[in-house]
């Protein structure tokens, strides 16, 4: 178990660190292409690690029943993680243009009306729906690693893009949320706008990770626990 953690404190902290104070000195001494490397080494190299060592950690009890009834909650809520991942790849104004060009903000539509960080909260999500329904010691580590990492992550980007294009992320921040329905309860802006690919490709990817589940960890999840 002290390896997970290790290894968890390892992932999570050192993309904090690439990302934020590490990242500019690193780029003008490696250039772009040089940084972006190392961080996916990085990344890679200790998500592997983090990999590893839940698989050798010991089995616990776990810390509380889960019924059929949890488990219809955690698939719904997965669903709805699914569509918030896949709507945030396209327009999300938090992702850099390949070109290098500053983007236009755009209207607060689809996912980006529900949070501003979709993509972020989609795995925060993932997380919480992994330790509802599997309650063990080492996956409430690595799964709270990764809702740590997607919310203090999302919060520290904010601050980020508040300092580098303070005019263009404050009027993104005016009429959207942090928190999920924050911004459409407030007024700021209305739910709605969705594209086709969000529901599709998020039903797309909910079906077929949940299905994932019964060859690569021996278990069915999701819809196919009924079917």
């Amino acid at each position: 178990m002290g390896q997970l953690i290790a290894a968890c404190i390892a992932f999570v902290g050192t993309h904090f660190l690439l990302s934020h104070p590490l990242r500019a000195p690193l780029v003008a001494r490696f250039g772009e292409r040089g940084f972006l490397g190392l961080y996916s080494l990085v990344a890679f190299a200790t998500l592997g690690w983090m990999a590893a060592a839940y698989r050798g950690a010991p089995a616990t009890a776990p810390w509380w029943p889960v019924g059929d009834g949890l488990w219809a909650v955690v698939t719904a809520v997965m669903l709805i993680a699914s569509v918030l991942l896949m709507g945030s790849l396209i327009g999300n104004p938090a992702l850099p243009d390949p070109g290098g060009a500053a983007k236009p903000v755009p209207a607060a539509r689809g996912v980006f009306a529900i949070t501003r960080h979709p993509m972020m909260w989609a795995f925060a999500l993932w997380g919480l729906c992994h330790i509802a329904v599997y309650p063990l010691l080492a996956n409430v580590v690595l799964a709270g690693s990764i809702i740590v990492l997607a919310l203090a992550g999302a919060a520290l980007q904010d601050r980020k893009k508040e300092a580098l294009e303070p005019e263009r992320w404050r009027a993104w921040e005016a009429q959207t949320s942090f928190w999920p329905f924050a911004a459409v309860t407030a007024g700021r802006t209305r739910l709605g706008g969705f594209r086709p690919h969000d529901w599709a490709g998020g039903v797309l990817i909910w079906l077929a990770a949940t299905w994932a589940h019964g060859p690569l960890a021996g278990w069915a999840a999701g819809i196919w626990r009924w079917i």
